[in-house]
C-alpha cells in the first residue's frame, strides 16, 4: 500500500468515525442540540471515576460533564422535572428536590460521553450503551435509584411532573398517607414508568401497560410476581427478554411488597 493509500485510508476512517458522533438535544428553557465534539471540548469535561456503575457492576471510568453546569439552570419550577428519554424508549424523571435539593452532602450527576474512537465496552444483557450515559458519584447521598441511570440518552428537557399529567396513575385521596399502596405508587413512578405504562399513562415504550388488558396480579400468584421481578428469567424467559432483575440493592423488600400492593389496588381502577 503505498502512503497515498494509506493517508486515503487514515481520511476515510477519520470521516466514519465523525460521522458516527452523536448528537444530544436539550431544552430546560431553550432548545439546542450538542454534539459529541462539542460535549467533549467543554472546558468542565472531566475523566471521573464510578465505583459500582449500574450497569457495569464495576468501577467505570469515563469522559463526563457535570449536568448541572451542562443545563445551565439553578432551579426548576415547582411543577417540573427533569425527563431524560433514550433510543430504546426508556423514559426517566428527576425531581427538583434530587438535582438541587439543599444540602451539603448530595449525589452528583454527570453525564458520561462516549467518543467515537474509544468506545464503551459492550454491557451485560445491554449491549451497547452510548452515546450518552447519566452517571452518579456517591448515589446513596440522595438515594439515587438504579432507573435513574438512563442509557443511550438522546434527549434532556423540562417537563411538568407525571402526577400533573397522568392523574391516572394516582391512588384515591382516601388511602392513608402510610399506607403501602401509596408507597407503591412513589416506587412504581421512580423503578417502572420508566419502561411501562399504566392505564395508558407514561412516556416509556420499552415494556406493556401493566394495567391494561389485564394487571400481572391478576395471573401472577404474589410470590411468583415477587420471583419474577426480583428475576425475570426465573420464572419466564425468551430471547427478546429485556427487563431485569431488581435485587435488594435496587428495590427493597418493603418497597417491592408495596409496589405489589399498588399494582393490586390499580387493578380494580382500570381507566
Amino acid at each position: 500500500m503505498t502512503p497515498r493509500h494509506v493517508f486515503a485510508l487514515a481520511s476515510l476512517l477519520l470521516a466514519c468515525a465523525s460521522s458516527m458522533a452523536a448528537t444530544l438535544a436539550i431544552n430546560v428553557g431553550g432548545e439546542r442540540s450538542l454534539t459529541t465534539e462539542q460535549l467533549l471540548a467543554r472546558p468542565d469535561v472531566a475523566t471521573i471515576s464510578v465505583p459500582n456503575d449500574v450497569t457495569f457492576h464495576r468501577t467505570m471510568t469515563y469522559r463526563a460533564v457535570p449536568l448541572r453546569a451542562l443545563l445551565g439552570i439553578a432551579q426548576l419550577p415547582a411543577d417540573k422535572e427533569l425527563q431524560i428519554t433514550a433510543t430504546d424508549g426508556f423514559v426517566t424523571h428527576l425531581s427538583a428536590k434530587l438535582l438541587f435539593g439543599d444540602g451539603r452532602k448530595r449525589a452528583e450527576p454527570w453525564l458520561a460521553i462516549e467518543a467515537p474512537d474509544e468506545p464503551w465496552p459492550q454491557a451485560p444483557g445491554n449491549g451497547d450503551i452510548g452515546p450518552f450515559y447519566l452517571v452518579w458519584i456517591d448515589p446513596a447521598a440522595s438515594r439515587v435509584s438504579s432507573e435513574q441511570w438512563p442509557f443511550k440518552v438522546d434527549a434532556i428537557r423540562i417537563a411538568p411532573t407525571l402526577a400533573a399529567r397522568f392523574p391516572q396513575i394516582a391512588v384515591d385521596k382516601s388511602v392513608p398517607a402510610d399506607s403501602p399502596i401509596r408507597r407503591g405508587q412513589t416506587v412504581f413512578a421512580t423503578q417502572c414508568i420508566v419502561c411501562h405504562k399504566m392505564n395508558g399513562a407514561g412516556d416509556a415504550s420499552m415494556g406493556p401497560d401493566l394495567n391494561r388488558p389485564h394487571n400481572p396480579t391478576e395471573y401472577f400468584q404474589p410470590w411468583v410476581l415477587k420471583s419474577f421481578i426480583r428475576d425475570p428469567k426465573s420464572i419466564r424467559a425468551w430471547t427478546d427478554m429485556r427487563m431485569p432483575g431488581f435485587d435488594r440493592n435496587a428495590i427493597s423488600d418493603r418497597d417491592l411488597d408495596a409496589v405489589i400492593a399498588y399494582l393490586g389496588y390499580m387493578a380494580k381502577r382500570k381507566k
